[in-house]
């Protein structure tokens, strides 16, 4: 199958993609958020032109050579450019064949667990134990992540004495049967790291996130080799030989790719089959409520090796403005702390059309 054309509808902050095949059927995929703009531009620019002409049957193959015609462009935009395609590629698949992805993966709709991801810093830790207990009661939800230090903080705190504070805060306010996550967002040295993840340890934490700047895979390690929480990390690698080599030293006991980070669902398999092979979970990354995590709840049903819940972005409208309005209707919907993949073909998801009008539009075509 070869396609004739492919779209971008985008903004700054998000880009949606259409793929056209020969026979007029078409898919809906996405590029990475953030500077979706550039991305969209990167995607007609350096991926289009080397898609065209192509048998997209295979497209590991594809994808793998585009990767080989850009070598010297090594990094994240061309992978967050990848992604729009392989994702655009798996919905027409899922499409023509009358499936949801995750059956074309080898898996099948149902159910999967949640936590609920809290992404604020700018909030006290009891007013975050008020908000996600409400959460816990409305929605059942019996796992949560909150956040350490500050966002690659050189070691500081948000401000003084909130890691120390938030710790044993939601431990008290929601109990001992709930799940508990940190995520440290690359902020602390190895040193400061395992004092923090000792202290998760006191508390019943199971896991904690990018404890060291995510690129010092040996700092990382020395954390997971000193405590016995797990240590979690990889939603910013987007290169296959890092994969591999963090998976082989084992510098973390559960796995986080970013399926639109990385370039798509064709690459995350890959990095699900090393970790596999390391008998090692994967937990993806999936922060917002954009088409990535209806695209890890697919991959989640289909990989043997799934971690225990796939992480849901709790932020609305004031945290997350351009989430909204995106959908025809919206795919998350959690009820006791659970969501699910439906039986619809393809991702099983409808842009709104009205969102798409008010879109930076682009086309590449044979």
């Amino acid at each position: 199958m070869k396609l004739k054309s492919i779209e971008t509808f985008c903004n700054e902050y998000i880009g949606f993609v259409r793929v056209t095949a020969e026979d007029g059927s078409h898919g809906w995929g996405q590029v990475a958020t953030y500077n979706s703009d550039i991305t969209c531009q990167v995607l007609h620019r350096q991926v289009a032109p080397w898609t065209f002409g192509k048998d997209t049957t295979d497209l590991d193959d594809l994808l793998a050579f585009i990767y080989e015609r850009e070598h010297k462009f090594p990094g994240s935009y061309l992978r967050r450019a990848m992604a729009g395609l392989d994702t655009a590629i798996w919905d027409l698949r899922g499409k023509i064949a009358g499936k949801p992805v995750a059956a074309l993966l080898g898996g099948s709709a149902g159910s999967i667990r949640a936590y609920a991801s809290s992404m604020r810093r700018d909030i006290t830790p009891l007013a975050e134990a008020e908000r996600l207990k409400a959460l816990r009661d409305e929605y059942g939800f019996d796992a949560f992540k909150v956040r350490a230090g500050a966002e690659v903080g050189r070691n500081q705190d948000e401000w003084p004495g909130r890691t120390e504070d938030i710790i044993p805060t939601m431990r008290r306010a929601l109990g001992d049967n709930i799940d508990l996550l940190i995520d440290a967002n690359s902020c602390y040295t190895p040193q400061r790291a395992i004092e923090i993840g000792h202290m998760l340890e006191d508390h019943g934490y199971c896991h904690f996130e990018e404890p060291c700047p995510y690129w010092e895979l040996d700092q990382t390690k020395q954390v997971t080799d000193a405590l016995t929480i797990n240590v979690t990390g990889g939603e910013q690698d987007c290169e296959l030989p890092v994969w591999q080599n963090m998976i082989d030293r084992r510098v973390v006991n559960i796995v986080q790719p970013d399926i639109l980070y990385l370039g798509g669902i064709c690459r995350t398999l890959r990095v699900c089959q090393m970790a596999a092979a390391a008998n090692l979970p994967v937990t993806p990354h999936c922060a917002n409520l954009s088409l990535v995590t209806l695209f890890t709840m697919h991959l989640l049903r289909a990989i043997p090796n799934a971690g225990d819940y796939l992480e849901f972005a709790i932020e609305g409208a004031d945290y997350y403005p351009w989430q909204e309005g995106i959908f025809v209707k919206s795919p998350y919907n959690i009820d006791n702390g659970h969501i699910a993949v439906t039986d619809d073909p393809g991702w099983g998801v409808e842009i709104s059309p009205e969102w798409l009008a008010q879109s930076r539009y682009q086309v590449s075509e044979v």
